[in-house]
C-alpha cells in the first residue's frame, strides 16, 4: 500500500488517538514505571539480557534491540515480581503489550533508560497465596513496526528464579510490507493479520519481518532505502532509527542460530506496483523468482505461501485476496468495511484474513490449532448488559 514517508514517524505515536467506528476509543494504559533497580537492590534478583532463560521472539540484534513488527520476549519465573529495564536505544514512549501466564494483554508506554514493573502482588491473576515456587510465564510484545525497545535487564524477586520456556516445534515467518505489519490498524503490528495468524495458532513460533512502504525489488520505495530481497537478510529493518544506529552497515541475520521456518508467507509487491517507485514488471518478476529461491535456500524444507497483490473497492465488486502457489480465489472474504480509509485492513479485516489463512494452513498442511480459548483478538472484549432497548 502507498506509504507516506512524512507519516512514518507520526502515524504510530504511542499516545495517538485510536478511532473505532469514527468514535474515540477510551484507553487506559497503565503507568508501570518505577525507580531504577540495580544489581544489588534489596528484594530483587537481576538477569542480564543475554540470560539463556529469556526467549526472544522476532528479530533482535546483538545489542538486544528489537526490530521489525511485533517482536517480543517470553520467559517463565517463580515468585511474585517482574520488572524490566530498557536501554538507551528504546524508542520514546513506545507502546508495549504484556501479559501474565496467557491472560488478557495489558498495555503501557515505556521509554529509554527506564525500569517498569509489570508483575507485583497486586497484579490481577497472580494469587499471592500460591506457593512462591509455582512457575508462571511472562510475555512482552512491541506493538509497533517502526519503534522498538532495547532490553537491558530482567528483575524478579530475590528468592525466585527465571525459567526457560521451550519453543514450540513449528515455526512460521511472515515477510511483507504495511499490510502484513498492520499499518493504520488500532494497535498496528499487534493488530495485523501476521501477528493474528501466528498468535491464533497458539502452538507455533512466529516472526513478522514486515515494514510499511518496502518493495520486494531492491529499490528505494517510500523512503525505504532497500527492498526485501536485501533487507530480509539483515537483522534490522529500514526504519530511521536503524539508520541512526547502524548507518549503511546493518548486522546480518544469522539464520543458522534460529529455528528454520516450516511455513513462509510472503505478501510483497504492492509498493513495487506503484508508479511512484518505478519498478518495472520485469524487475519485479525477476526479483520475486530470486527471492523465493533465496527463501528456499535458507529454509530448504519450508512450504511457501504467496499472497498476491491487493486491489481497492469499486462500485462493481469486492476486493479480491488471492493466495498461491495454487492461486486459490478468495474473492468475497473482505467487504467494504474491512478496508480503512487509508487503504489498509481494519482490525476486523485483519482478523478475517488471519482466520482464512489459518484454515488454509490447517487443511493444506495439517497444522492443528493449539490455542486454549476461542479465537479472539486482544482489546475486543465488548458486551451489552442491557436487557432491552
Amino acid at each position: 500500500m502507498r506509504f507516506f514517508s512524512t507519516l512514518s514517524l507520526l502515524a504510530s505515536l504511542a499516545a495517538a488517538t485510536i478511532l473505532e467506528n469514527g468514535q474515540v476509543r477510551k484507553v487506559n494504559f497503565l503507568d508501570t514505571k518505577v525507580a531504577s533497580i540495580g544489581s544489588n537492590s534489596t528484594g530483587w534478583k537481576t538477569y542480564g539480557p543475554n540470560a539463556t532463560e529469556i526467549s526472544y521472539k522476532g528479530r533482535w540484534d546483538s545489542k538486544h534491540i528489537s526490530w521489525w513488527a511485533a517482536p517480543g520476549i517470553k520467559f517463565g519465573f517463580t515468585g511474585d515480581q517482574v520488572a524490566i529495564s530498557f536501554g538507551q536505544y528504546t524508542s520514546p514512549g513506545v507502546l508495549v503489550a504484556y501479559r501474565l501466564s496467557g491472560q488478557d494483554w495489558q498495555f503501557t508506554n515505556v521509554t529509554a533508560n527506564s525500569t517498569h514493573q509489570f508483575v507485583s502482588r497486586s497484579t490481577p491473576g497472580l494469587n499471592a497465596t500460591l506457593p512462591s515456587q509455582l512457575p508462571l510465564s511472562f510475555e512482552l510484545r512491541v506493538t509497533n513496526w517502526a519503534y522498538g525497545v532495547q532490553l537491558s535487564a530482567v528483575h524478579i524477586a530475590s528468592s525466585a528464579n527465571l525459567i526457560k520456556i521451550p519453543n514450540h516445534s513449528k515455526t512460521i515467518e511472515f515477510i511483507g510490507d504495511s499490510l502484513t505489519s498492520g499499518m493504520y490498524a488500532t494497535y498496528e503490528a499487534f493488530s495485523s493479520f501476521g501477528y493474528n495468524i501466528g498468535a491464533g495458532f497458539g502452538n507455533v513460533e512466529f516472526s513478522v519481518t514486515a515494514y510499511p512502504g518496502i518493495c520486494l525489488h531492491d529499490a528505494n520505495c517510500w523512503g525505504n532505502p532497500r527492498g526485501q530481497t536485501y533487507q530480509w537478510h539483515q537483522t534490522s529493518d529500514t526504519s530511521w532509527r536503524a539508520s541512526q544506529i547502524y548507518g549503511e552497515s546493518p548486522e546480518k541475520w544469522d539464520f543458522r542460530k534460529h529455528p528454520a521456518a516450516d511455513i513462509v508467507l510472503i505478501n510483497l509487491g504492492t509498493n513495487d506496483n506503484n508508479t511512484a517507485n518505478s519498478v518495472s514488471n520485469t524487475d519485479y518478476l525477476n526479483s520475486y523468482m530470486k527471492f523465493v529461491a533465496d527463501v528456499h535456500e535458507v529454509y530448504p524444507k519450508a512450504q511457501i505461501i504467496l499472497m498476491s497483490l491487493w486491489n481497492g473497492f469499486y462500485a462493481t465488486g469486492n476486493l479480491r485476496a488471492e493466495r498461491s502457489l495454487q492461486r486459490r480465489d478468495l474473492g468475497g472474504i473482505l467487504q467494504h468495511n474491512d478496508i480503512a480509509p487509508q487503504w489498509h485492513p481494519t482490525d476486523v479485516g485483519h482478523i478475517k484474513i488471519a482466520s482464512h489463512v489459518m484454515q488454509y494452513i490447517r487443511i493444506k498442511f495439517g497444522w492443528e490449532f493449539g490455542a486454549t480459548g476461542p479465537e479472539v483478538q486482544h482489546e475486543t472484549l465488548y458486551w451489552n448488559d442491557e436487557s432491552g432497548y
